[in-house]
């Protein structure tokens, strides 16, 4: 079967509402390589064989029938990018990025990538460099001096596009003679402003524009948050500018240390108020201004941790408080939980942590 002709259904189950993507995944898979047959057969099905062959709900048979009505409008849309010079990336294509699926498996990945630029990239070395949208000037300039690394060593520059980090980690690697790819949080049709400013770069190779989404979603903050997570699902490597105790740039760090990444973090000067030195305690390797790990010492979160405990067992809220610093309080109890010098206890629904190294002020608390 010719793939441009399959893929109108590719993007019919693609966007499936309600499914997520492990579940699209999961029915692609069995229609491809179980039943061994064509996109295009399994939508001319009859219900009753998608519900007996394929053990379908009535709800998701519902879902399939309706999305049929769509088909018409989903081939108009692959002939509409293809004269535009998008390209469509099936996950069982050799063309998808390998990095990707390895990441996020069949649970997270994509069944379908919108691209226009160098698809070769997408099967390179990547790295992604994160930061805050309002990041510091030594922050960016870290962002800088990351983006010539990787220029220099021929690895590609994973980013989102926002203001902030991701927009200095772009620029600094085409300013180097690098390449980068940019992760839309919007559609890809709607990037025109985008495609057009950076057309030349397209062109030449050095950009590939890649959205997740259907090509005429509008950028939306929901968007931007699920984006996130095909930022670091690209690369195996990410380098973290400024980071703060919640949001896409905490949770994606946090998920790559959990699967195993490498996560370089920008080691804090004494008086900045980010979340970098909780990332350093939760896994993240410290480097300096120009991305070489160092050997940190002390942790200045972790010292007036203890500082603040040895003064006896505080609630979360009360060591939040104490630490006099931005951080989420949720994080925080995460982060109490996983340190080994904290011990916790609960009495009367209330959890108290306290040194483990030493015996509460209070004992008679815990009786």
């Amino acid at each position: 079967m010719n793939q441009g002709n399959e893929l109108p259904f590719w993007m019919a189950l693609s966007h499936l509402p309600r499914w997520g993507n492990e579940k699209i995944n999961r029915l692609i898979l069995e229609i491809l390589h179980q039943r061994k047959i064509s996109l295009s057969t399994f939508f001319s099905l009859p219900i009753k064989d998608l519900k007996q062959e394929f053990n379908l709900t009535a709800d998701q048979v519902t879902d399939i029938e309706n999305v049929k009505n769509e088909l018409p409008n989903y081939a108009f849309l692959a002939e509409n990018l293809a004269a535009q010079g998008f390209q469509l990336i099936p996950i069982n294509s050799n063309e998808y990025s390998e990095t990707l699926k390895q990441n996020l498996k069949l649970k997270d990945a994509p069944a379908l990538l919108y691209v226009k630029g160098n698809v070769k990239l997408l099967n390179e070395e990547t790295v992604a460099i994160v930061g805050s949208r309002n990041a510091a000037e030594i922050s960016l300039e870290f962002t800088r001096n990351i983006a010539q690394k990787c220029a220099k060593n021929d690895e590609v520059v994973v980013s989102g596009f926002a203001k902030g980090v991701d927009k200095m980690a772009l620029d600094a690697t085409l300013e180097y003679n690098g390449h980068s790819i940019i992760v839309l949080p919007q559609g890809i049709l709607t990037f025109g402003s985008g495609i057009k400013t950076y057309y030349k770069k397209i062109i030449a190779g050095d950009i590939l524009i890649l959205s997740t989404f259907h090509p005429q979603a509008p950028w939306s903050v929901g968007l931007a948050m699920n984006r996130n997570i095909y930022i670091y699902g690209l690369t195996k490597t990410i380098y973290v500018a400024e980071a703060d105790s919640k949001g896409g740039t905490w949770s994606g760090a946090l998920d790559g240390l959990n699967k195993g990444r490498k996560v370089f973090i920008r080691y804090p000067q004494p008086a900045e108020k980010n979340a970098n030195n909780l990332l350093i305690m939760r896994g993240a390797i410290p480097v300096d201004i120009f991305g070489n790990p160092i050997e940190v010492r002390e942790n200045k979160v972790e010292e007036k941790l203890k500082s603040i405990l040895s003064k006896g067992q505080l609630t979360a809220l009360a060591i939040q408080a104490a630490l006099e610093m931005e951080i989420d309080l949720r994080e925080l109890q995460k982060l109490l939980s996983k340190l080994d010098f904290i011990d916790s206890k609960r009495v009367k629904n209330q959890k108290y942590y306290f040194l483990r190294s030493s015996l509460p002020v209070q004992p008679d608390l815990f009786g």
